[in-house]
């Protein structure tokens, strides 16, 4: 039997930019998406806990160091600048691997850092 879980997560960065008119994604700082073993294509959830909003889209790599977290396309609708979100992947495993696997938990600082 497979199933679902929780693979990486980034917890509670901010927004720092919405880019509407861009191919859609989610840009993210470099450092970040190593430390959460995140892959660049990688799909993700997003989760606003400003206002709820849950959407799914892919990562791309953004400048090492720069605590960049960019909506891009139709997902800069979903958030503002400011807002906190929580980037989460999930892995599908068989249940014994499950058991023993560790998720990625990353939890950067207010400047979306690693401390």
């Amino acid at each position: 039997m497979r199933i679902e879980v929780l693979k990486s997560k980034i917890h509670r960065v901010k927004i720092t930019q919405a880019e509407l008119h861009y191919v859609g994604s989610i840009t993210i700082d470099e450092a970040l998406l190593e430390a959460a073993n995140l892959l660049e294509g990688e799909k993700v959830q997003v989760v606003n806990i400003n206002n709820g909003e849950r959407l799914e889209t892919y990562v791309i790599k953004g400048p090492r160091d720069s605590g960049v977290v960019c909506l891009n396309g139709p997902a800069a609708r979903k958030a503002q600048v400011g807002d906190v979100v929580i980037i989460i992947s999930y892995a599908s495993m068989e249940y014994e691997e499950a058991r023993n696997f560790k998720p990625s938990l990353v939890f950067p600082d207010p400047e979306n850092r690693l401390n």
